[in-house]
């Protein structure tokens, strides 16, 4: 139960980070963050304190945080991407990294050049643009925002934090 997954939003309510419930408990304790959601019939017990156990905690004092990017992996692209391949929409359990805009045209190792792509599909491409090879990509690749790695990357644990990660 301590090791659950708990949303933290600052002050303004914007999504910060995920903590464990341990976390979260001791930022209730010492007054730094207040419950916003619980898990209905849980608490923690200890002699002095009897706390419903969060699901969603709110700082109390706003935290400037600079601009969070997520690293450019191939791990992150293929989370990125559902685990499916951007040309045929198959699922496969070895995929690879494709360049849309392959490196010998000019292509770079950026979010929006880089998608999920099964091993049949990325030997059809080549070298070649997806339009000179006959194919077309599902979704145009983007850099994913932070809300957006809450969202798909660590996943939606709790139903109570839709509306807290604009899913409602």
């Amino acid at each position: 139960m301590l090791n659950r997954h708990v949303l933290v939003l600052n002050q303004n309510f914007e999504p910060l980070s995920v903590c464990s419930v341990k976390r979260a408990i001791i930022m209730v304790y010492l007054n730094r963050a207040e419950v916003i959601e619980s898990l209905d019939g849980y608490k923690i017990h200890s002699v002095s304190l009897n706390l419903p156990v969060p699901s969603v905690v709110r700082l109390g004092v706003y935290v400037k945080v600079p601009v969070k990017r997520i690293m450019l992996t191939r791990k992150n692209i293929i989370k990125r991407d559902g685990y499916r391949c951007q040309y045929c929409g198959k699922k496969v359990s070895q995929m690879t990294v494709d360049h849309v805009i392959p490196k010998n045209l000019g292509g770079r190792d950026i979010w929006e050049n880089l998608v999920a792509a099964c091993p049949e599909c990325n030997n059809r491409k080549g070298q070649r643009t997806p339009e000179q090879a006959g194919l077309s990509l599902i979704r145009k690749p983007r850099r994913p925002n932070h809300i957006t790695f809450i969202q798909q990357f660590i996943g939606v644990n709790d139903i109570r934090w839709k509306q807290y990660l604009f899913m409602d």
